[in-house]
């Protein structure tokens, strides 16, 4: 018997598994990023990001499982029938948005002045992204918010303090008495959707008429995104002129303002950061820019959001190839470590290649942010960030869910942070336009404001004479944008051919050349853009070694 005994406890042991990867420095264990920090001049935030990567990949680790485990619930009333509509989130939410804001997540590129801000703000989202990206929402709001605010100097001069501050305060208060406030945005409503013109939402003046002045609001909107934020910029149409409102949670008197939840959405990811579905039974909101301007202030924050996106969705790639990476260097198949296996060395690698294009491309517009007195620079932000919004959230889709693939069972359960980055990425994809409506903005762009186009051509161009399967490409792309018969029928042909292009000229101009070489050769010399196809003669091995996680007593504190 105890013999027997033995023998069936033993089939209880667990081998050939990794262990989790955890217990690290989520900046110093991460080369690709530390490469692209250093190329566009932000390695000035090394010290900053080190001690925030710390964070991410032990503590704020745990807090986004936590977070994602625990969701926000709902409360309309309190005991006593009186209405409160407050969302209560579990401790570990408050400390991933403490610890993010502390670092500069949300005000950095506002609050200093030093080359490469914008970069080192990007390399901070995404490294938060790694814990959890959920709160990423609120966070990217309130850094987003920050333009749209500043077109109303009366209003900025009070909101933006608290805006500005590193200090998190989730405590349910009105704004006027907290050390540090988030901003949320409600734009979408359910007749419309993108069509924010088609919203119904209007808006009076309460006294006198004009920017900066209170207007009471009577409405609906269909998505809240962080009904806990303390003021949310709006749209809504005064005498039938779609217009900009920054609104509080509570008014000025201290009264709660009429934001009234009707429900939270059940979503497929994104599930940490609570979205709302919510009624305006005349709030009051200050009107931001003039009457009619709505659009064209609140675009501002739009802009920026979507170039979160960017950043969400690569570091989405990065975090699930670095997963996959990880957990195949830990286990052996047919007599070998699985990660060296030829097969699966090419899908690790190309899960690799993807990575790096996507956060390459958004330092390039982070660097861009950073130079927005150049005209070429912000004509490129004006028409780039799109392209990048497309083509690298649509990646993100397949490639996290590749890389669960590479994982296998064990990454398709919610113990496994992989499932989770695989249900998040078509938030960012469908967030603040979805694909068919960042091809239309392009076009628009491209046609209606010539700097753009020459700033875009301007791009491309540099990167000629670098490589033949390049400059094959490029002029068959450009090609595409004088065919003016059938423009918006071929719109997605268009924008995957200029992002590929884009993609392997940031490669190509400011990356290492073994990766420029191998993105070129798989993207724009073959047809097939599946995951594993990558033809041969690329270093795979090297690819692979270059976002395989080493945990030593350097990256492990």
């Amino acid at each position: 018997m105890t013999e027997l005994t033995h023998a069936i406890a033993s089939t209880h042991q667990v081998f050939n598994q990794p262990l989790a990867l955890e217990n690290y420095n989520a900046f110093q264990g991460d080369r690709m990023l530390r490469y692209w920090l250093q190329a566009y001049g932000a390695q000035w935030a090394e010290p900053r990001l080190t001690d925030f990567g710390r964070q991410v990949g032990h503590e704020l680790l745990q807090a986004g499982f936590l977070a994602n485990k625990h969701l926000p619930e709902f409360q309309s009333h309190d005991r006593f029938g009186h209405r409160i509509d407050e969302i209560n989130y579990h401790p570990a939410y408050h400390q991933l948005m403490q610890a993010a804001i502390a670092a500069g997540h949300t005000h950095l590129p506002w609050s200093i002045q030093q080359p490469g801000k914008h970069v080192a703000r990007a390399a901070l989202a995404y490294l938060h992204n790694h814990a959890d990206p959920g709160s990423g929402c609120p966070l990217t709001m309130t850094f987003a918010s920050v333009p749209a605010i500043q077109t109303q100097p009366e209003v900025a001069s009070r909101w933006l303090p608290g805006v500005l501050s590193a200090q998190y305060d989730g405590s349910n208060k009105p704004w006027y008495e907290k050390t540090g406030l988030t901003i949320g945005m409600a734009m979408t409503e359910k007749q419309g959707g993108s069509d924010v013109r088609a919203n119904t939402t209007v808006a009076v003046p309460i006294s006198q008429p004009g920017p900066g002045q209170l207007y009471s609001l009577l409405g609906h909107k269909w998505f809240c995104s962080a009904p806990m934020c303390d003021g949310f910029l709006m749209l809504a149409k005064v005498e039938d002129q779609l217009s900009c409102f920054l609104v509080p949670r509570w008014r000025e008197d201290g009264g709660k303002n009429p934001i009234h939840i009707q429900r939270l959405k059940s979503k497929l990811g994104n599930r940490s950061n609570a979205s709302a579905e919510i009624e305006l039974r005349g709030a009051h909101g200050w009107l931001l820019g003039e009457q009619g301007r709505g659009v064209a202030t609140i675009i501002q924050m739009v802009a920026l959001t979507r170039y979160d996106c960017m950043i969400g969705s690569s570091a989405l790639m990065a975090q699930a190839a670095k997963e996959a990476i990880w957990h195949t260097a830990g286990r052996s198949a047919f007599g070998r470590p699985l990660h060296l296996q030829p097969l699966m060395l090419n899908v690790l690698a190309d899960l690799a290649l993807e990575a790096e294009a996507g956060l390459a491309i958004s330092m390039r517009i982070a660097y861009a942010l950073d130079h927005m007195q150049d005209a070429q620079q912000a004509a490129l932000v004006r028409c780039a960030t799109g392209i990048g919004k497309y083509w690298t959230c649509k990646r993100a889709v397949l490639q996290t869910f590749e890389a669960m693939e590479c994982i296998g069972g064990v990454g398709y359960v919610d113990e496994n942070v992989c499932s989770r980055l695989y249900r998040e990425a078509p938030v960012n994809s469908i967030w603040e336009g979805a694909g068919n409506v960042q091809c239309l903005d392009l076009l628009r762009v491209l046609s209606r404001e010539q700097d753009c186009l020459n700033a875009l051509i301007i791009e491309l161009e540099a990167a000629r004479g670098r490589h033949s399967l390049y400059d094959r490409r490029l002029d068959q792309t450009l090609a595409m944008l004088v065919q003016t018969e059938n423009l918006e029928y071929a719109a997605r042909h268009i924008m995957q051919h200029l992002a590929l292009c884009w993609q392997a000229a940031t490669l190509l101009l400011h990356g290492e050349d073994w990766i420029a070489e191998a993105f070129v050769r798989a993207r724009l010399g073959q047809g097939s853009l599946q995951f594993g196809c990558l033809p041969e003669g690329i270093n795979t091995q090297a690819i692979v070694e270059r976002l395989l996680v080493r945990i030593d007593s350097r990256t492990a504190g």
